[in-house]
């Protein structure tokens, strides 16, 4: 048996944690029929190569513009406090190396909700790319690492405590996705009042016009925070997101 210290290439996995314990999860989960995302995708091969998770920004960016209670932060316990913020913006978790370790880091993209999904592709890719070592966004994370502990949870809760810094460091909402591998559905608290969790694409049984077929399929989570919003609003979310990646076809531009 061995013991050993937590690795400082995970001490702002650590810290977040920390800040998410007040976090009140309540799990949502629907199946998405995911035909005409793949074909959209294949008739704009040559333009872009889009990833599902830029479907899934784009249009959970464009349903949370029209949710502002959702697109919201809370802080306290006592005499909480909600603020509700004009701008959307999607957290997304990476799966990087650091230091020879596999850790998993965070990137924020901004005013999703006016980004076509070429402009999110871009920014997905510039991220997923990336080094974190080099990469100036990922600058203030690795100061986190070299610093001694106590001063750098000190530092990380300074900045991000403060409800109008959060779309900065959180985003308003979270998509993390775990569809490379054989997982189909999951839940994730992203540190937004909304995250979205995305699964593998498999085909499944369907019912279409009143026959047994099959359908490529993709499981869609959605954990909201009950502090912020009851479950009818979350259901809407959801439903309205499933809508949206079921509306695709195509025929339809990258808007």
């Amino acid at each position: 048996m061995q013991i050993a210290a937590i690795a400082r290439e995970r001490r702002h996995t650590l810290f977040f944690l920390d800040e998410i314990r007040p976090f009140a999860p309540v799990h949502l989960d629907t199946e998405v029929d995911m035909s005409g995302v793949l074909a959209h995708r294949e008739a704009h091969r040559g333009d872009s190569r889009l990833s599902v998770v830029t479907y899934v920004l784009h249009s959970a960016a464009r349903v949370l513009a029209a949710h502002p209670e959702a697109n919201a932060a809370i802080r306290g316990r006592r005499r909480p406090k909600v603020a509700r913020f004009g701008e959307v913006s999607g957290k997304i978790a990476l799966d990087k190396q650091i230091g020879g370790r596999r850790v998993v880091v965070s990137a924020v993209l901004p005013d999703l909700d006016r980004a076509d999904l070429k402009g999110i592709q871009h920014e997905v890719e510039r991220y997923r790319d990336g080094d974190p070592e080099t990469m100036p966004q990922f600058a203030s994370m690795l100061m986190l690492h070299r610093l001694p502990a106590p001063v750098a949870r000190v530092l990380y809760r300074r900045a991000v405590r403060p409800l109008l810094q959060h779309p900065r460091f959180f985003g308003t909402f979270s998509v993390t996705s775990l569809g490379h591998r054989a997982v189909d559905g999951f839940h994730s608290v992203g540190g937004t009042t909304v995250t979205f969790g995305v699964g593998r694409i498999t085909d499944r049984p369907v019912v279409r016009d009143g026959e047994v077929t099959s359908a490529p399929v993709m499981r869609l989570n959605l954990t909201f925070d009950h502090r912020v919003i009851d479950g009818a609003e979350a259901a809407d979310i959801l439903t309205e997101v499933k809508e949206l990646l079921e509306g695709y076809s195509g025929e339809e531009g990258l808007r």
